[in-house]
């Protein structure tokens, strides 16, 4: 059983510069994504990153909002957090599988994203998950997004969402070097 299995965690990343990420969060079942929200919030105040929290309906909203919150710039990465427990029809197929690729594409695109919505067969298996004091998935989560803006960082990507307008050139202008 994968509970008596250890596991390596790598240390949390360290900024040296000012860090801002948003949690996403789908509040279906409400305990469970309070109990997610903190051990994120938790991770994010020990690398002392500031964030903000919006809530959407469900989980298939996350990846959406964050979507449209990586075009504001103001976030350097995300978290995602929700819960679905698998029901008597094939939907937690369609919401596991749609909001997970979702939220794998954005990563592709660049944005720094930490997955922290689960999937589950039960209530018991979400609460364990989501405590702040157990798994803390929310916490790891959060850890994950930090990871990857220090990645991006490393590699030279300052923010990891606001430089990618420097690379867009619109029609009729005229960048620097170029006649």
């Amino acid at each position: 059983m994968a509970s008596n299995e250890t596991h390596h965690t790598l240390e949390p990343p360290v900024f040296d510069t000012p860090t801002r990420a948003l949690i996403v969060v789908a509040p279906y079942y409400k305990d469970v994504a309070d109990q997610l929200v903190a051990g994120a919030k938790t991770a994010l105040e020990s690398a002392k990153v500031m964030y903000d929290v919006v809530e959407v309906p469900g989980a298939l909203e996350v990846p959406t909002a964050i979507a449209i919150a990586s075009k504001s710039g103001r976030y350097d990465g995300f978290v995602a957090l929700g819960c679905v427990i698998r029901g008597e029809t094939t939907h937690y197929e369609t919401v596991c599988n749609d909001s997970s690729r979702a939220l794998a594409l954005l990563g592709l695109d660049g944005i720094c994203i930490g997955n922290g919505i689960l999937t589950v067969e039960n209530k018991a298996q979400a609460d364990m998950r989501a405590e702040a004091e157990g798994q803390n998935k929310g916490g790891g989560a959060a850890e994950a997004a930090l990871h990857l803006i220090a990645i991006g960082r490393k590699m030279g990507r300052a923010n990891t969402i606001a430089s990618d307008a420097e690379h867009i050139l619109m029609a009729g202008s005229n960048p620097k070097g170029f006649a």
